[in-house]
């Protein structure tokens, strides 16, 4: 009787480790990088499906999401403007990329090159680079939005918000 006991403690510790390995062969993994996409189009992304290869954030809201193509067809994720501009920027294909990003708006993809950026928008990542087709006086065009970025000249920095904002 007091072998009986420790083996079934052995038993039910095996039979645990078992299922949690079990359970995480099966669950679904994080699309990091998509591969194959030679067409460059927009991917379908579904939310909490997705990891930004910048911050490495699960993707929650795809009204500011962006995802950059390489001339290779790998699709790469982001879940703020504001995170895929600073990825993009040392990369030795910047120029040739694909870049796509959620217009506001339409809640459509559009080309980030052409597309216009606030600075105030409530972005995941705070900041602030919402995309549009469509230009007002207060939009910038990406390449000086990837500047500001790089510069730190966001939403998220609280001493630029406020000169934004006019305070």
């Amino acid at each position: 009787m007091k072998y009986i006991k420790p083996i079934i403690i052995i038993l039910v510790i095996m039979a645990v480790i078992i299922l949690i390995f079990s359970t995480m062969g099966t669950s679904q993994q994080m699309v990091v990088v998509y591969e194959g996409n030679h067409s460059k189009a927009p991917i379908e992304m579904v939310v909490g499906k997705f990891q930004g290869s910048e911050c490495g954030m699960v993707i929650n809201d795809l009204q500011f999401a962006s995802q950059v193509v390489g001339p290779d067809g790998k699709t790469w994720f982001f879940d703020d403007h504001g995170c895929m501009a600073a990825w993009l920027n040392n990369k030795p294909f910047a120029n040739e990329a694909t870049i796509w990003v959620k217009d506001l708006p339409s809640n459509t993809w559009i080309d980030g090159r052409k597309a216009w950026y606030s600075r105030t928008d409530s972005t995941p990542m705070s900041y602030g680079f919402g995309a549009y087709l469509n230009n007002d006086e207060t939009h910038i065009d990406f390449s000086t939005m990837q500047q500001a970025m790089l510069r730190g000249e966001t939403y998220a920095n609280l001493e630029f918000r406020q000169e934004l904002l006019g305070q």
